[in-house]
């Protein structure tokens, strides 16, 4: 666990980004549950399309949003603590992942702070968990899944677990958010956990 030089209170850091492509939701049910586990440093960037998104998606103030976080970065701070691998970090989250982003980490662009960290995270052998939020998907899309893939990358799309049979739109965001928590090797992450089709016999 790379948590040496972390503030004692916390066993591990994560960063979470937010994106400008629909499904903000995503993104601020992850830091709820981040910030509910009580054991976790968590890093916030936010694109200037995610604060977009979030504005038309979600009913929060910039204020209220930023307050889920213990530490909140500009993207246009390509400095800051999480854009270096000696930074103690667990992992990273991009949810949701615009389509420009995803193209941006495939290609190793590291025009801001999202795209540095999410490059830092891979280099570094680390977790990195997108959340890609489009549909048809073009050929250009495909490809650049693939190559974050074999860089070791999770491309995750927030595809709903309808055989859970979710009662509401909060139930399969929070079943998303906690999946994606799993894969970046979160412990004890609380999931609604598959038992297997019901014997009609």
């Amino acid at each position: 666990m790379l948590s040496s030089t972390l503030p004692p209170q916390f066993k591990q850091s994560i960063t979470v980004a937010i994106t400008g492509a629909s499904g903000a939701l995503y993104g601020l049910k992850i830091l709820d549950l981040l910030r509910a586990r009580g054991d976790t440093e968590i890093h916030l960037v936010v694109s200037s399309s995610g604060w977009l998104t979030l504005a038309s998606e979600c009913d929060l103030s910039k204020e209220e949003i930023e307050a889920k976080a213990h530490v909140v970065h500009s993207p246009k701070q390509v400095g800051n603590c999480i854009a270096s691998g000696s930074y103690p970090s667990m992992g990273m989250v991009i949810a949701p992942c615009s389509m420009h982003t995803l193209a941006a980490v495939a290609h190793g662009l590291s025009n801001n702070l999202i795209t540095r960290a999410a490059d830092v995270v891979l280099k570094e052998r680390r977790r990195l968990v997108l959340l890609p939020r489009e549909t048809p998907l073009n050929l250009a899309h495909l490809r650049n899944m693939v190559s974050v893939t074999e860089m070791g990358g999770i491309v995750m799309p927030p595809v709903p677990a309808l055989y859970q049979r979710p009662a509401s739109i909060d139930a399969m965001v929070t079943d998303t958010a906690q999946h994606a928590l799993q894969l970046l090797g979160l412990p004890n992450v609380q999931r609604n956990e598959w038992q297997g089709l019901k014997s009609n016999s």
